[in-house]
């Protein structure tokens, strides 16, 4: 396989024992678990490409867009990292239809091991996506909430004891011990439950609804992980070669170092 082109939009991802992966460049997709042991070679051409409107930009902003749509797409604002920020109902959303769709829809409030315990939210069609992106290997839904300006406000309290980032570096140097993420569930819940109850009286009683599900387990198609992270970058460096020992999160994982393509989104890059 050679001369493959076409511009990066994060790796597609199915849940499978191990999480199967696909290489998305343009319109090609191109197995990757089957490639394991195998050498690869991707080169970034020099053309980025909004992923929004398509047009040309000789920068790549909030993954993958341009400066223009950076600056008017709801997905690119600051509500979308941080949540509980979230000003639709004060009706200054740069667009409410895409607010509608994306924001004003159930969410699920999760507990997760990525690089140790972390909390995390999702919209609900995001389970396990968002699970596997982030390179968990444990999930746990805790909780069902009726929009994202809820699931923040969520998640703060729970980021008050418990980490709300995941530690890519020691995401990438291997699976970590499980967790017992019930019990965790059960320790922390208890301890936000009179801010839940305000939420509750503010919001309704159905807006928030407390899950008891089971654990998800993940597990990733690695070879071997790297004993030192060093991490690859198109921007510095237009060639990304060596063998393919794994995929975990949205990163790539050679002999010669790592590479989050998601951050590359936009990126055209020539597959050989």
């Amino acid at each position: 396989m050679s001369n493959i082109t076409g511009t990066l939009i994060k790796m597609p991802a199915q849940l499978d024992a191990p999480v199967a992966y696909e290489l998305a460049l343009g319109e090609h997709r191109i197995g990757l678990n089957d490639r394991l042991g195998q050498p690869l070679r991707l080169t970034f051409t020099g053309q980025i490409h909004c992923d929004a409107c398509g047009r040309k930009t000789s920068k790549s902003y909030a993954q993958g867009h341009c400066f223009p749509c950076m600056k008017k797409l709801a997905r690119c604002d600051m509500c979308v990292m941080k949540p509980e920020t979230c000003h639709y109902f004060e009706g200054t959303c740069r667009e409410p239809e895409w607010g509608d769709s994306h924001c004003m829809v159930d969410h699920i409030v999760y507990l997760a091991n990525t690089s140790g315990l972390k909390v995390g939210i999702t919209r609900g069609t995001q389970v396990p996506t968002r699970w596997i992106d982030q390179g968990a290997t444990q999930a746990l839904p805790i909780m069902r909430v009726a929009t994202r300006q809820l699931s923040g406000f969520v998640e703060v309290a729970l980021a008050e004891m418990v980490a709300d980032k995941t530690n890519w570096r020691a995401m990438l140097k291997g699976d970590e011990a499980d967790l017992d993420l019930k019990a965790e569930a059960a320790r922390l819940l208890p301890e936000i439950q009179a801010r839940l109850a305000d939420l509750t009286l503010k919001y309704g009683t159905e807006a928030l609804t407390l899950l008891d599900e089971p654990v998800v387990s993940l597990r990733y198609p690695v070879l071997e992980y790297p004993k030192k992270i060093v991490s690859h970058n198109f921007d510095k460096n237009p060639e990304v070669a060596g063998t393919l020992l794994g995929i975990k999160g949205q990163y790539l994982i050679l002999d010669t170092g790592v590479i989050n393509l998601r951050k590359f989104t936009g990126y055209e890059v020539a597959l050989d």
